[in-house]
């Protein structure tokens, strides 16, 4: 306009619908862990003669008791879920990462028809493949071990599209072949370059990848017998077996649910900072 006069932009409004609605979803998705968190400080008596969300007293009596039943099978729960949740994030995020740079740049016949196998093995329920996976590690006798539980959360699908994703659109191509005119090979090139450059989407793949094998309960139930080799999640469901019987059990069932969500709050935290450091980035690009 004449005169220098500019307008201001009107700032969008948020509509009140969508604000009411993503509102009731988080006090519906936090209420359950607020409540469990709350519980597992209450006594068996203060558990079933009122529900409240006050803090109750028993709390470290709660924690002594779990700590000490079994001879501390809880913590050995706990850390076989660390084991089978950790080790396997990490070789299914480097698997994941591998596959999907090398679907995502490098052109070989068949790639598409490969690819379209892979979009299809994330349609699949893990129900429908359990069963056969456990016929064949009993066939070659991992049925009943770590590897039993360690082996199938490798192969991820779902995580290899979002690492074909990624390297699409984090590794230029023109970054790959300066390397290669440089003189290096493809796993210097992978380790050095593309890796580094994918760090935020493989943070996003590892993160997938250990919440659902932290919070994985048919796998290890159709592959383990052994107690000691059971993760959290079948330790829970053994304690409320025998919690049906016993309801001084039920404080440390609900103790336990708490101490196994905690490791996944941590995670998050400590990995959020990724997530903000790629969303800096996309603002400054765009």
């Amino acid at each position: 306009m004449s005169g220098g006069v500019t307008r201001r932009q009107p700032r969008p409004r948020v509509a009140p619908v969508a604000t009411l609605v993503l509102l009731v979803g988080a006090i519906y998705c936090l209420v359950p862990v607020v409540w469990v968190l709350v519980a597992s400080s209450k006594s068996p008596r203060e558990l079933f003669t009122s529900f409240s969300f006050a803090p109750g007293t028993g709390l470290w009596d709660n924690l002594a008791d779990i700590s000490t039943y079994g001879d501390g099978q809880f913590w050995r729960w706990g850390l076989n879920s660390v084991i089978y949740a950790g080790v396997g994030a990490l070789a299914s995020t480097l698997l994941s990462a591998m596959a999907g740079y090398a679907l995502a740049k490098f052109v070989f016949r068949g790639r598409e028809v490969l690819f379209g196998f892979i979009l299809a093995g994330v349609l699949v329920p893990g129900i429908v493949l359990a069963i056969p996976q456990y016929l064949l590690l009993a066939k070659v006798g991992l049925a009943g071990t770590y590897w039993s539980v360690l082996l199938p959360s490798v192969i991820n699908p779902f995580g290899i599209f979002l690492c074909r994703v990624f390297a699409q659109t984090a590794v230029p191509t023109e970054s790959l072949e300066a390397a290669r005119v440089d003189g290096c090979g493809e796993m210097r090139i992978f380790a050095t370059i593309v890796l580094p450059m994918m760090t935020q989407g493989l943070v996003t793949v590892f993160l997938l990848q250990f919440v659902g094998i932290w919070n994985n309960f048919l796998l290890p139930f159709i592959m383990l017998s052994d107690q000691d080799k059971y993760p959290m999640t079948l330790g829970l469901y053994s304690f409320i077996a025998k919690g049906a019987g016993d309801t001084d059990l039920y404080p440390l069932i609900i103790v336990g649910s708490a101490i196994s969500i905690l490791p996944l709050i941590a995670l998050l935290l400590v990995l959020q900072r990724f997530w903000r450091a790629d969303l800096l980035a996309g603002g400054l690009k765009g």
